[in-house]
């Protein structure tokens, strides 16, 4: 009876993340994620101490140092700078795109793809309509550029932070996996919204009333600060101080500051982020000690059927991430697969990163995109995002499968050896 509890409890949570929030009740993925680690402990099916050993403490810290790091340039008005600098430099509108596609996938290499998004956005809305240009298409690329940049690092996006720390993978062994596909990721987001988009980039409105957005003043000297700070995290990457250690000490060094207050700081952290991660490592967690997934693991493997291979990988990230999530997908897999093989951890990592720009569920970078341009009037329904993220998706998926098959970290068939070295 409490396992089949846990399994009732596991599929409707991940039923709610594929559908991104309960019919005609305002709730989210977190809130649902939270009610079914509510009614594991409310069922008594398990008990707090067990959801607490399924969790695991170093991805949750070396996610709120990253975070702590991230509101540090936010503070600092450091995406103001960046936006500014964009609508300086651009001369013409395919210079604007182009300048939002390389600043937004170079910024979320390192820093979180959804605080890039959920920052800039704004920004860079006002700052089209200003010059009376449609800000549609560079919402977009930004949303693509996010999501393509953060496939270069352990540390861009959520699943990536959790691939890393949970397979225990090299942070700067990573970039041999991650940087090529993510270049080209970012060429192909720019060069399919450019072609969609060509004949309307130089078309000009009146320019109306341009809504006003919260801006942070520039703070030079907080913005080295930061800058100092991500340097020096790179550093201790390289060094066998554990990641989320070391991302703690810069945390704490930027927490003591006498510009802003640990208040403000710690106020700008994605709180329902952190909480999702908790809930779905426990709920996951009660699965997995079930021994039931195990049985189906062993299953697959007996008939080769694990994504151990790009032809089995490629399809379940692109599904997977585009309906319950690339971060609940990560966090499933990594909790029911024991002892993963590290090449198919390296290929998930690259490919669901890429794989989310496929739709607006992939990943929160899009949707907060979305959600933050609601209020300016300006709106992209399901469909105008998917015309162009289907393609820049699909071509860049082909490009890192190439990639990943060239280089050796994963053969392309079952039981087939990689085409590189």
């Amino acid at each position: 009876m409490h396992a089949l509890v846990i399994i009732l409890v596991f599929l409707c949570t991940y039923v709610g993340m594929a559908a991104g929030r309960l019919p005609h009740l305002q709730i989210d993925r977190t809130g649902i994620a939270l009610l079914g680690v509510i009614v594991l402990l409310a069922s008594a099916t398990v008990t707090l101490d067990e959801l607490g050993t399924n969790i695991d403490v170093s991805t949750l810290v070396l996610l709120f140092a990253l975070m702590i790091i991230s509101a540090q340039f936010v503070s600092a008005g450091f995406f103001e700078l960046a936006a500014d600098w964009i609508m300086q430099k651009a001369e013409t509108p395919t210079m604007m795109l182009a300048l939002t596609v390389g600043v937004a996938g170079g910024l979320s290499a390192l820093l979180a793809n959804e605080l890039v998004v959920l920052t800039m956005a704004p920004l860079l809305i006002t700052g089209a309509q200003s010059r009376g240009l449609d800000p549609r298409p560079y919402l977009i690329a930004l949303a693509g550029a996010a999501n393509a940049g953060s496939a270069a690092t352990l540390i861009g996006n959520p699943p990536n932070i959790v691939i890393g720390q949970v397979g225990e993978l090299s942070f700067h062994l990573y970039l041999l996996a991650g940087v090529v596909p993510a270049l080209l990721g970012l060429a192909s987001v720019f060069g399919v919204t450019w072609f969609l988009w060509r004949g309307r980039l130089e078309a000009r409105a009146p320019i109306g009333g341009v809504p006003d957005v919260p801006r942070h003043p520039h703070d030079r000297i907080q913005t080295w600060k930061g800058l100092a700070g991500m340097a020096l995290l790179l550093l201790l990457f390289a060094t066998p101080l554990p990641r989320e250690v070391g991302g703690l000490l810069i945390a704490a060094a930027l927490l003591t500051n006498r510009r802003f207050t640990n208040r403000v700081m710690i106020a700008a952290l994605d709180w329902p982020l952190l909480l999702l991660f908790v809930c779905l490592f426990a709920v996951t967690g009660a699965l997995a000690d079930t021994g039931i997934p195990w049985i189906i693991v062993s299953w697959l493997q007996d008939h080769h059927l694990m994504p151990t291979n790009l032809l089995m990988l490629t399809p379940f990230v692109l599904v997977t991430s585009n309906t319950i999530g690339n971060t609940p997908t990560a966090i499933l897999l990594l909790q029911i697969w024991p002892n993963p093989p590290q090449g198919p951890l390296y290929a998930f990592a690259v490919l669901s990163s890429l794989a989310a720009n496929l739709t607006l569920l992939g990943s929160f970078a899009s949707l907060i995109a979305v959600e933050r341009a609601e209020p300016l009037g300006v709106n992209i329904t399901f469909a105008e995002y998917a015309r162009a993220g289907v393609p820049f998706t699909l071509i860049s998926l082909f490009f890192a499968v190439l990639w990943l098959a060239w280089t050796g970290w994963l053969p392309v068939f079952p039981g087939s050896a990689a085409l590189g070295p």
